[in-house]
């Protein structure tokens, strides 16, 4: 008789006999997040929600006009400001500082992020006292600034530059520490270094990291306006903000907080949408 013959089971023939009893792992289901109005209608309902309570308790009294004026009074501060001309101006004015000052602080700590991050000189010489700026409040700068450059606009846009410097610096220096040395090492195997090797290899790895410093930046800009518009500001809505509490108006005053809110996350969101292009791009 002929003795039939069976295959040798091996641990691949175990495992694969394994896999094949059990069922394929089913797709994951895109829930309701997945669905972009969606999630923009979830955002908007705790917005929602204070504007509603806002409503209900300057109806019921629970404040005075003074403390809290009802939303249909700030609403026609800002159309009286617009139909003035001045609600436009406030915003342009702001807007063009931070950017100028986010831009510019954005650059020079990428630059001084990139060296610390790959020269251990650099982190010795310049972290130390880089960590200790950090640490100074807004309004400590501002009259130091008023003394170098007066109160024109190179004092403000330099203090929104500082606002913007540190979160770039902190996170570019800390992500190109981390950064694959087989990577790198390839890439110097090809032939590049120095600013060739940063640009083509090193920053793209960090890609994410980057933009979280540059969102960061963008929020600090924004932060730092207020604190830059108290420099005998005449226009923008820090000086908004601060003259309508001089005059006890606070209905312009929310005014400012609502402008300063929606236009803060407009830009964090057009910086969103670059982060996710140089994602795709580079990472």
């Amino acid at each position: 008789m002929t003795r039939l013959e069976t295959p040798a089971l091996t641990g691949n023939n175990v495992a694969d006999g394994r896999a094949a009893a059990l069922p394929a792992p089913s797709a994951p289901r895109a829930g309701i997040l997945a669905n972009r109005w969606a999630r923009l209608l979830l955002g908007l309902l705790i917005p929602a929600a204070v504007l509603a309570a806002w409503q209900l308790a300057t109806a019921a009294g629970v404040f005075s006009v003074v403390q809290l004026p009802p939303p249909a009074m700030v609403l026609e501060a800002g159309l009286d400001l617009l139909q003035r001309g001045q609600l436009g101006q406030h915003i342009a004015i702001s807007t063009q500082r931070v950017l100028i000052g986010f831009a510019a602080g954005a650059a020079l700590g990428l630059v001084f992020g990139s060296l610390v991050g790959l020269s251990r000189f650099a982190d010795a010489l310049l972290a130390p006292t880089i960590g200790a700026l950090r640490a100074v409040p807004s309004l400590a700068w501002v009259p130091l600034l008023i003394l170098w450059m007066k109160i024109g606009e190179d004092s403000k846009i330099t203090l929104i530059l500082i606002g913007a410097f540190f979160p770039v610096f902190t996170t570019v220096s800390l992500a190109l520490r981390h950064v694959d040395r087989n990577l790198v090492e390839a890439a110097r195997a090809f032939g590049l270094k120095g600013v060739k090797l940063l640009t083509t290899v090193q920053l793209p790895a960090v890609v994410p990291a980057v933009f979280s410093g540059l969102r960061l930046a963008l929020a600090q800009a924004w932060l730092f306006l207020v604190a830059a518009e108290l420099i005998a500001s005449s226009m923008g809505l820090g000086f908004l903000l601060t003259d309508s509490q001089n005059n006890g108006r606070t209905d312009r005053l929310l005014l400012a907080i609502v402008l300063l809110s929606v236009i803060g996350k407009i830009t964090d969101a057009l910086l969103g949408l670059a982060e996710k292009w140089a994602v795709k791009r580079w990472a």
